[in-house]
């Protein structure tokens, strides 16, 4: 650009200024952006979902055992009757709702970084409350009185651990000892049993009913596991027990009060320990104080199997269930193959070192 003077001579030349360019505004990303949209893409992070938490490998570990387990029986139902409805209902759909419920209980206290080495000692004491308040006050309110008790003895067990700092392993396993010596107080050395008249048909129903090829505990499981998958995996308190479980520090560092959320645990424990226990003795009809200690390490192995890590922060309830499944699955199937009793318990002490390895490799790739 020229400048031009009155006589039309040119005094100077001014470089043309560049054009200025809109403003945009910048573009901001929402925590929605990145959600799955598509039916596929939930899949797949569904399955990111749980392999990352140990979920998926035992799933699918547990899916090969089980397609064998039916090819055999189709092929020889004689000798090994897998899928013979006795079987299937009157094993299977019993023994494992009460393991899973378990696990489960044992799982979230996992997660948290606790554990309760009392789980069969408590099941023992609420057994026993749930026969003595039923012979006088009927079944309905045994049934809460079991909750109420299974919730109070781990609350209690919570608050030796979080007020003394005592590692939970010795403060739990001091407290097995206790609860087994109070269940024996409490009904003597001879195991509880109903009063004729006692065990209704309603109560076998809506506890132990047999429905051809399942039994009611299978229904209770179900619930159990879809309303604890919702509070543990998609509730604030499931974040709040991952977090204490993952780094108590950093937990407290944002508001958590991790003494509050592992009492939480202990209690959600104990609830699901008065819960198997009313499943257990409504089954059985009755109860021997102190023969019951072998859930303990039933329930922390099917935890362990199914993705919890031993230090915390790590779990799902999917895989809680799966692990209690393929425990008792693979037990089933060497009782129906005529396999040694040791062979039960060979497999089970390798799968608890096989699966803490795997956890342990997995929790390594994590970081």
């Amino acid at each position: 650009m020229t400048i031009s003077t009155p006589e039309g001579t040119d005094r100077a030349t001014v470089p043309e200024a560049p054009l200025a360019l809109e403003e945009q505004a910048p573009t901001r990303r929402r925590l929605a952006d990145s959600q799955p949209t598509t039916r596929a893409e939930r899949f797949k992070d569904t399955l990111y979902y749980l392999r990352g938490r140990g979920a998926l490998e035992i799933s699918g570990v547990y899916a090969l055992i089980l397609v064998g387990f039916i090819i055999a029986s189709a092929t020889n139902s004689t000798s090994f009757p897998f899928l013979n409805s006795n079987n299937l209902s009157g094993v299977l759909s019993q023994n494992i709702p009460v393991l899973a419920i378990l696990a489960i209980g044992a799982g979230v206290l996992m997660i948290a970084g606790e554990f309760d080495l009392s789980i069969g000692a408590t099941i023992g004491l609420c057994g026993v409350v749930f026969i003595r308040t039923a012979n006088n006050h009927g079944w309905l309110l045994a049934f809460v009185a079991t909750l109420a008790v299974g919730m109070a003895v781990a609350f209690i067990n919570g608050v030796i651990v979080v007020r003394t700092k005592i590692p939970s392993f010795i403060a739990t396993l001091g407290m097995s000892f206790f609860w087994t010596g109070v269940s024996i107080y409490v009904n003597g050395s001879t195991p509880a049993t109903f009063f004729p008249g006692v065990r209704t048909e309603t109560m076998v129903d809506v506890m132990a009913g047999n429905y051809g090829y399942f039994r009611s505990q299978l229904v209770w499981l179900i619930v159990v596991a879809v309303a604890a998958w919702f509070v543990l995996h998609r509730h604030r308190l499931g974040n709040k027990v991952f977090a204490v479980g993952g780094n108590p520090a950093a937990a407290a560092a944002v508001s958590i009060k991790p003494n509050v959320v592992r009492l939480q645990a202990f209690v959600f424990m104990g609830f699901m320990v008065g819960l198997a226990s009313s499943l257990y003795v409504a089954r059985t009809s009755g109860m021997q104080p102190g023969t019951t200690d072998s859930y303990t390490l039933l329930a922390i192995a099917a935890a362990v199997v199914g993705g919890c890590s031993l230090t915390g922060g790590r779990g799902s309830v999917t895989g809680m269930v799966i692990g209690a499944a393929l425990i008792l699955t693979i037990e089933n199937g060497l009782v129906l193959g005529n396999a040694p009793g040791f062979y039960v318990q060979l497999f089970l002490g390798l799968a608890i070192v096989v699966a803490a390895v795997f956890n342990k490799f997995m929790e390594g790739k994590a970081t």
